[in-house]
């Protein structure tokens, strides 16, 4: 037991940079109980590993993220448990080359065929950045997976959702910080720097009935949610619709708060982005921020309108201060980056369930909006179902509810038709896993005002 045997052939086959291995299963391995492993690192060096139970289902599971850590997760054991493999890759390589992230997935299923063959169901799923790539995956690899699973993945692909990032952004410099150096493109190398400076500046603007009024119009625009988590990584209390103050909190806690602020991943990622694509890809020329704010929650509509009250605010001069501000414009070449990366078009040719939560202030909710409406116009609704979970933060599920989407995915891929996937009964289910109450929810989501292109 333990013996690694090198996969030659099956290497030549996929053309490997390195030999993939296998190995059993020891007491206190990371491969989990009675399960054994495959290894290596695909031609572009990114890692890649998977885990295939002694009883076997036929589905094999492949996750952006999975080599990361994923065979030490419970939802590894999880699924293990129920017979799925289990396998991918990590992001360490291709970062925001989201194109590259796509093809690896399928290069990575390659490697785990060639050790274990051949996969009667192959599955892409993934989280965040991950659920974007299992959503691309769908739309350009179906003839190699049988169906996708994306969870709080910014459906709205990589142009739409870095669009709307920056009128979120671009809302706050312009009508709270104006006079200070923080930037809206253009990250500087700081970028530990710069979040910590725009989270100071949030707080300090907090403090203010002013600030809070402003902060909850750029969220709106934003279209972040109104609910969000503690510094501590709790769950806060879901805000009355009716209490502006308590939704306006959620959304602060959103943009700054928690372990994982909106405006700390809008630093971080467009100083990659920029860097990987040779300038700004994000523009807000054209846009009417006044008509996005029609199209915001209700609740938030009317948080803004009682805080600009309250603080003896005028909102249609704001509206207008951001209509006569200096646009934003895209570099082109950048532009053309990202739409290399991803763009929805709604062609589907495998079934794709979708998993977001209702809180997400990362991959916002809005994004499915987009998503599920492009596939309706191309007809292929009967290829797509779309949940909802009542959490805030991002990527914040339970392994129930992660574990009943793939079982859900993996009966309709049996019988060639959905299963029940309401509410109701995915929180049975979702129950029955983990001894946890599921979470789902009847929810329709907002209007995504940054759909790209814009006439889709």
């Amino acid at each position: 037991m333990g013996t690694r045997i090198a996969l030659v052939a099956a290497a030549v086959v996929v053309g490997a940079a390195f030999p993939a291995t296998a190995q059993a299963a020891e007491p206190g391995s990371p491969c989990l109980d009675a399960a054994r492993c495959v290894d290596g690192q695909l031609t572009d060096g990114t890692p890649y590993a998977f885990a295939k139970p002694d009883r076997w289902n036929g589905a094999v599971l492949v996750d952006l993220d999975f080599a990361a850590g994923g065979l030490s997760s419970a939802l590894t054991a999880s699924l293990l448990r129920r017979g799925y493999a289990v396998g991918g890759t990590t992001r360490t390589v291709t970062g925001w080359n989201i194109a590259q992230a796509i093809d690896n997935q399928a290069a990575a299923l390659g490697r785990f065929e060639a050790a274990f063959g051949r996969a009667r169901y192959a599955i892409a799923e993934g989280r965040s950045m991950g659920g974007m790539v299992a959503a691309g995956v769908a739309q350009v690899h179906p003839g190699r997976f049988d169906a996708a699973i994306p969870m709080c993945g910014g459906l709205g692909g990589a142009v739409g959702q870095w669009n709307q990032k920056l009128d979120t952004v671009f809302t706050l410099k312009t009508l709270l910080f104006r006079d200070t150096a923080l930037p809206v493109t253009g990250i500087p190398a700081d970028v530990p720097g710069l979040q910590q400076q725009w989270v100071s500046a949030m707080t300090s603007a907090q403090a203010t009935a002013a600030g809070r009024a402003r902060i909850a119009l750029a969220a709106a625009i934003g279209q972040l949610p109104g609910w969000g988590l503690a510094a501590d990584g709790t769950t806060t209390p879901v805000p009355d619709g009716h209490d502006a103050d308590g939704v306006e909190q959620g959304m602060f806690l959103a943009l700054a708060g928690g372990p994982l602020p909106y405006l700390g991943q809008a630093v971080s990622s467009r100083r990659a982005i920029e860097q990987l694509a040779g300038g700004n890809p994000s523009w807000n020329t054209g846009v009417d921020y006044a008509r996005q704010l029609t199209t915001a929650e209700p609740s938030q509509q009317n948080a803004v309108r009682r805080l600009y009250e309250r603080a003896g605010l005028d909102l249609r001069a704001d509206l207008g201060r951001l209509a006569a501000a200096p646009r934003v414009s895209a570099d082109p070449a950048a532009v053309r980056y990202l739409e290399r990366g991803i763009v929805f078009t709604g062609d589907l040719r495998i079934p794709v369930l979708t998993v977001n939560g209702t809180g997400d202030q990362i991959s916002t909710v809005a994004q499915q909006q987009s998503y599920g409406a492009l596939v309706r116009r191309e007809g292929n609704e009967s290829l797509l179902r779309q949940t909802y979970v009542r959490t805030a933060g991002h990527c914040t599920y339970t392994v129930g509810e992660q574990q009943v989407a793939v079982d859900r995915m993996l009966t309709r891929l049996r019988t060639g038709h959905w299963p029940d996937t309401t509410p109701r009964t995915m929180n049975q289910l979702s129950a029955a896993a983990d001894g946890t109450p599921g979470r789902y929810l009847s929810y329709v989501p907002p209007y995504f005002n940054r759909r790209y292109p814009a006439g889709r």
